[in-house]
């Protein structure tokens, strides 16, 4: 219970931060606006081409998305994330202004299927900045997870209230009115991104062929068995959800007989199932351990697909179809959170972007292999098919899920001790985890040298119990006493140790290695900076603890 109660009050400082307050507040007007345009752009299609223009304008966008994905995260790595947002809001709103026009006018329809397709290529830019962008403005670990449920509990309204506000503009007007509306929602959110302060993008020690950045997410998810896990998890997931694009058509008016309102009851009932699923999402945040939760959610996906296969009637699936919104915020939540907190800080825009890219191939994938299954197998050995698909691939990967877990647990003394140090008050806190699990616990007896005068810095100290002296070159001491640290001025200026350093009773401490310290200070300008202030301050007095 003190772990939930944590979790509730980690949910109450999200809305309590206004920088988090500001980037929730724009994913509000963005998500209501693309889902209403979402029921908007395939009625166009529809009047203007038929169903083969629905399907193939669908893909393009997707196929298309998925390809500039990695580009652009190259962008939310080396730009401001926060400009690269409000850019993308921007130019977005320009595109939408450009298709009311064009379907007012009654221009040629394939000047709004490209400029549809340049919306959603522009969009892969800002989920990745926004994922990198969130963990520099919360505080806590747990806020960092309940600002992800927040966010997403926002795409799962948007789900079901964005197609009913879109569906009463096509009610009273046309296709153009939802492109208007769409463009003043990207507006909204831009208003909100200039609200939240700027930031620094990544520090980089030299300027990086295009190359190697470019392949610097999709390398990095290769070689992190964590990030490899949840990514391939979460594009097979996203897989069975461009399926699902199609076989709930198939469901709708094939089996359940419920014509066309029938269709957009059980797409409600998925939204109405993810805002739902934020209770479950927060109980499962209050544990720490998300891996699990993950593995949950991608069963889920799949059990109550197989489930739906054996209906004849609209109650139960509207039923599994709320199963599987719970689902799916489970699955993004923990998914989002998980990589945020396994990849590198400079690396942490390219492997969204690598999510991206393949969630929207997947996607892409799921929606032209679904017309194959219900052809192959009918309607009903389709959807058995579809929902088996995860379980089963779950199955090999689940003890690489539980070691995820495993290796995820927080050191909790080590971080609260960093937590309360000036230098790292700026630090990100997924960072700041992984320089906590990375101390080691050091331990030394009254009278116990732990660092001389002269010698090479290789780590830096933080006190957990005990006191220490620092005997200066002048002949002065000083007392260090819990929460105190050494070790900085080594690290930072290269330079040998510049005080001694002695236990006066039994000290228990954390020693940070060179590597981590400096990977950490140096990759984060406003932590640098924090640093450097101590360093100054440190040095004119004479206090050099090196």
């Amino acid at each position: 219970m003190s772990r939930y109660a944590a979790s509730l009050r980690a949910f109450a400082r999200v809305f309590a931060n206004p920088r988090v307050r500001s980037i929730q507040l724009a994913g509000l007007g963005s998500t209501l606006g693309t889902w209403a345009y979402a029921v908007a752009l395939p009625v166009y299609a529809y009047h203007s081409g038929g169903a083969r223009a629905v399907g193939i304008l669908f893909f393009a966008r997707m196929a298309l998305a998925a390809l500039a994905a990695p580009w652009l995260g190259v962008l939310a790595d080396r730009w401001s994330r926060r400009q690269l947002m409000l850019s993308g809001d921007l130019v977005r709103c320009g595109i939408f202004a450009a298709m009311t026009a064009a379907a007012s006018a009654g221009s040629s329809p394939y000047i709004v299927y490209a400029l549809a397709v340049m919306s959603t290529v522009i969009s892969g830019s800002y989920s990745p900045a926004q994922a990198a962008l969130l963990p520099s403005l919360v505080e806590t670990p747990d806020e960092l997870t309940a600002a992800n449920l927040v966010g997403n509990t926002i795409s799962s309204v948007g789900m079901f209230a964005g197609p009913a506000i879109g569906g009463v503009l096509l009610a009273l007007s046309t296709p153009s009115a939802v492109f208007a509306l769409n463009g003043a929602l990207f507006l909204w959110s831009a208003a909100f991104v200039l609200r939240v302060p700027r930031d620094d993008p990544p520090q980089r020690a030299e300027r990086p062929k295009l190359l190697p950045e470019l392949m610097a997410g999709w390398t990095t998810v290769w070689r992190t068995p964590a990030l490899r896990v949840v990514v391939g998890l979460t594009t097979a997931e996203e897989i069975v959800y461009g399926a699902l694009e199609v076989l709930l058509v198939v469901l709708a008016l094939r089996l359940l007989h419920a014509g066309n309102a029938g269709y957009g009851w059980l797409n409600t009932a998925m939204g109405v199932g993810s805002v739902a699923g934020a209770f479950v999402v927060a109980a499962i945040a209050a544990r720490r351990r998300l891996a699990g939760g993950f593995g949950l959610g991608i069963l889920l996906w799949g059990i109550p697909l197989c489930l739906a296969a054996a209906l004849s009637t609209l109650a139960p699936a509207l039923f599994l179809l709320g199963v599987i919104g719970t689902a799916a915020i489970l699955v993004q939540v923990t998914s989002v959170t998980l990589l945020q907190r396994s990849a590198e800080n400079a690396v942490l825009g390219r492997v969204f972007a690598v999510l991206e890219s393949l969630m929207l191939a997947g996607m892409a994938v799921g929606a032209l292999v679904a017309p194959g299954l219900v052809s192959w197998l009918g309607a009903r050995g389709a959807l058995l098919a579809t929902g088996a698909f995860l379980p089963v691939l779950l199955v090999p990967l689940w003890p690489s899920l539980r070691r995820i877990d495993a290796e995820a647990s927080v050191a909790e003394e080590p971080l609260e001790l960093l937590r309360r140090i000036e230098i790292f008050a700026h630090l990100p806190e997924p960072v700041l985890e992984r320089l906590a699990s990375a101390a080691t616990a050091v331990s030394a007896p009254t009278g116990q040298v732990v660092v001389s005068r002269g010698e090479a810095g290789r780590h830096f100290y933080v006190i957990a119990a005990g006191r220490a002296a620092v005997h200066l070159d002048d002949g002065a001491t000083r007392e260090l006493e819990p929460g105190d640290f050494f070790g900085e001025i080594a690290l930072l200026r290269d330079v040998p140790r510049t005080a001694t350093v002695r236990a006066v009773e039994p000290l228990q401490l954390y020693a940070v290695e060179r590597d981590d310290f400096l990977a950490a200070v140096t990759g984060h300008a406003p932590t640098l900076a924090a640093a450097e202030n101590v360093v100054m301050s440190r040095l004119p007095a004479g206090a050099l603890l090196g």
